[in-house]
């Protein structure tokens, strides 16, 4: 009996430990910036954007040609405004008007408890909302380029946001849930552990992910969409890819699926920027001449 309540000790012990470790794992890390437009030769402005909370994102406003459409940059989990700088050179270079920020938690904007996909949408909307302030939309029409958590931001944001008329995805996730559970199956966590801790995580941000996951959202965005996809992704895998594409509005989605990419190398495929920025002119620079 003795021996048996030890055992039972610790289970719980190891099960509190690995249940805290997963916790702490899902905290998003802060990368403070080692870059900026002005390292490539790119003219910028530093801009404090209020979001929600009564909290302020970090961005920059980096001005195209005159009349250009505007392209809104969300970096990826645990980055910041740098990741998008290459993102920042090609479009610049093709015109686009540019705003790049760090979500909240991220980079040098404010920290604001745990950070989430519903998180990176809201301070997407509110750079929307400071951005036509500015006047820097023009016809209150702008485009969204998102990688990872940021381009599933992007298609919940577009489904939300007429205003968003074109969207780029890189490696987005269509229901966080099964990323999850993939990273931590794939780190040999026993399922009640996995369960215990999607919930509790549910918990604390206050929503099912189920309510949030964009493949329930998707086929709302009136945007045109192109999802991108590396088919070596293990972070998000391809099939989080054809979720989205199946459940969105059809003539209105494209899926590009590159064979030799993964989660996070996807712009050094041949032709990506040719098929990139020759996707945001066609859907963005067509509005202009309405």
């Amino acid at each position: 009996m003795v021996v048996f309540f030890w055992i039972i000790l610790v289970l719980l012990l190891v099960s509190f430990i690995l249940f805290w470790m997963i916790l702490k794992a899902f905290k998003n890390p802060i990368r403070l910036h080692d870059k900026t437009p002005e390292d490539i030769y790119i003219p910028y402005t530093e801009i404090t954007i209020s979001t929600k909370n009564n909290r302020s994102l970090y961005g920059w406003w980096i001005p195209g040609k005159e009349a250009h459409p505007l392209i809104i940059l969300v970096h990826g989990w645990g980055r910041n405004a740098g990741r998008m700088m290459p993102y920042i050179d090609q479009f610049h270079k093709a015109g686009f008007n540019l705003v790049a920020f760090d979500s909240r938690n991220h980079g040098s904007s404010d920290a604001d408890e745990h950070s989430t996909m519903l998180k990176f949408a809201e301070d997407i909307n509110a750079t929307m909302e400071y951005a036509c302030k500015k006047g820097w939309m023009s016809s209150e029409k702008a485009g969204l380029v998102g990688l990872s958590i940021g381009g599933a931001a992007s298609i919940y944001a577009a489904a939300h946001d007429d205003r968003i008329k074109a969207v780029i995805t890189v490696g987005a996730f269509a229901e966080p849930q099964a990323v999850m559970k993939k990273q931590l199956t794939d780190r040999h966590i026993p399922m009640p552990i996995i369960w215990a801790s999607l919930k509790y995580a549910q918990y604390k941000v206050g929503f099912k992910f189920s309510d949030i996951a964009p493949v329930n959202h998707i086929q709302n965005a009136e945007a045109d969409i192109l999802l991108i996809h590396g088919e070596k992704d293990v972070t998000v895998t391809v099939e989080q890819g054809e979720k989205l594409y199946a459940k969105a509005r059809k003539g209105k989605v494209e899926l590009w699926r590159l064979p030799s990419r993964g989660h996070s190398d996807c712009h050094f495929e041949d032709g990506y920027w040719y098929k990139v920025i020759g996707f945001m002119n066609s859907k963005l620079s067509q509005l202009e001449k309405r």
